[in-house]
């Protein structure tokens, strides 16, 4: 009897260990997966642009006649939002957009920019989308200066005038992306994903 109570509590034992080997070989893959997977950020497929590169300095007009420098040295960074009222994405975005440019004033001015056409249509897409606090252009030449080729897009300006972020942007993660971009010096939260994946191969492999 007592050598089968014995036997069984070394039995338990092994399970045990056996248990939390497991679990520890789980966690490492969990590991090994958000490495792979996150962050997901904006897609950048600019082929004319990079990051860090300086923005094209141009002096454009909002749908009311104000005048909004896009590049060079600022106070502020400055987001440029790439939208249509024919957008479905874009117009799903606009109460994030407006909740970020509240949220972020403090060093981010957001511009909202679209191409030519029908300035009435534009003024009641605004109106639509309570973009009336925005600074608001119509531009085919900006859309043409910083390579836009698909909506939603958007580009992060920094102080020195100097594209810090930019991609397509289908949701609040995208768009909160290019400010991480910036905060964390990278290109992207793809490549961030890539240099960490790559330094725990190397680190592995060491």
């Amino acid at each position: 009897m007592i050598g089968a109570l014995i036997a069984s509590q070394i039995l338990l034992l092994v399970l045990v260990a056996g248990l939390a080997l497991m679990c520890f070989a789980l966690a490492r893959q969990i590991g090994v997966l958000h490495e792979r997977i996150a962050p997901a950020g904006a897609l950048a497929v600019n082929q004319r642009l990079r990051v860090g590169d300086p923005a094209p300095a141009m002096a454009v007009e909002t749908i009311d006649g104000a005048r909004v420098d896009i590049g060079g040295a600022a106070a502020e960074s400055t987001l440029l939002f790439f939208t249509s009222p024919e957008c479905p994405v874009c117009k799903a975005l606009a109460p994030i957009l407006r909740r970020v440019a509240e949220a972020e004033r403090a060093w981010v001015k957001v511009v909202i920019a679209s191409d030519g056409g029908d300035p009435a249509r534009h003024r009641s897409y605004i109106s639509e989308q309570k973009f009336e606090r925005l600074p608001y252009v119509l531009s085919e030449p900006l859309g043409r200066a910083f390579a836009v080729a698909k909506l939603p897009y958007a580009v992060l300006i920094d102080e020195q005038g100097r594209i810090a972020s930019m991609g397509i942007v289908n949701s609040r993660e995208h768009l909160e992306s290019l400010f991480e971009a910036k905060e964390r010096g990278v290109a992207s939260l793809q490549d961030y994903a890539a240099r960490r994946a790559h330094d725990h191969q190397q680190r592995a492999a060491g």
